[in-house]
């Protein structure tokens, strides 16, 4: 293989449940399958998902999908890009990330603590959207005098900064998206 390790996810958050599966399926209803989209918990990809036969799921459900024996999903049919996600799934993404990004406030703030160049004229935090070269320096400066500790501790120590979440959900929903060639986030 490439040496690349494949990145997998071990719960998902389901965005839209199709339990007669997609309609532009145009197969016979007895040979479609139950459908869930979700969302990766951890790494953020947008997956497709068969549940078990009889099992119905509701958008905002964490379901188990690693290794193992699953309660709910039958097997992950794969990734799928965001151009294929319902509108009852794309009206839950930006929530789904919101709430992923307020449980695990401390992984994104070390983020803001840690990041670093990725070429000599470009930072990570420049891609957070709302992040200028400005804002850029101010986040370095502040961040070596003492790390950052949350969201709040951000929002008052870097002025002019938009709110550190809001930028994060943002760039999330970019790179789900990509309108980017940086993957920061989104595996």
């Amino acid at each position: 293989m490439n040496g690349k390790k494949e990145i997998k996810e071990e719960y998902a958050i389901v965005l839209d449940f199709l339990p007669n599966g997609y309609p532009f399926d145009t197969r016979p209803t007895h040979k479609k399958t139950p459908i869930a989209q979700a969302l990766g918990k951890e790494h953020f990809i947008l997956l497709e998902l068969v549940p078990k036969k009889g099992v119905s799921l509701q958008p905002t459900e964490e379901v188990y999908i690693g290794e193992g024996k699953r309660e709910k999903i039958h097997h992950v049919v794969g990734r799928i890009p965001m151009s294929k996600l319902t509108e009852t799934a794309k009206g839950e993404l930006e929530f789904v990330i919101s709430d992923l990004v307020d449980k695990n406030e401390a992984k994104f703030v070390k983020f803001f603590n840690e990041s670093g160049p990725i070429t000599t004229r470009m930072h990570q935090l420049e891609l957070l959207p709302g992040i200028g070269k400005k804002q850029m320096w101010e986040i370095l400066e502040q961040r070596k005098d003492k790390p950052f500790e949350n969201f709040e501790d951000i929002k008052k120590r870097v002025k002019l900064l938009i709110d550190p979440k809001k930028a994060i959900v943002k760039r999330i929903l970019k790179e789900l998206n990509e309108e980017d060639r940086y993957s920061i986030f989104v595996k």
